[in-house]
């Protein structure tokens, strides 16, 4: 499992997200923006992603990922 495959996932999941992943060899970072995210709490948002990558973490595939989950509306107020 690499970074693109990750994103994509995460991507094809979360229909109309932008993911941004980092790191190596099963520890993984990702920055997800997703208007989806608008109202839910982040233990909600973690839910969503990881429903993504359910299967890989299962299998170990996948052992740890740092999520960082935004709406686009929460970007623009960082800036």
């Amino acid at each position: 499992m690499d970074t693109n495959q990750i994103k994509d996932l995460i991507e094809l999941s979360l229909k109309g997200s932008f993911a941004t992943v980092g790191g190596s060899e099963g520890k993984y970072t990702a920055n997800i923006v997703f208007e989806g995210f608008n109202e839910l709490n982040t233990v909600s948002r973690h839910k969503l992603v990881y429903a993504a990558l359910d299967s890989y973490i299962k299998s170990g595939e996948l052992h740890a990922i740092s999520l960082k989950t935004h709406t686009k509306e929460e970007i623009k107020t960082q800036s």
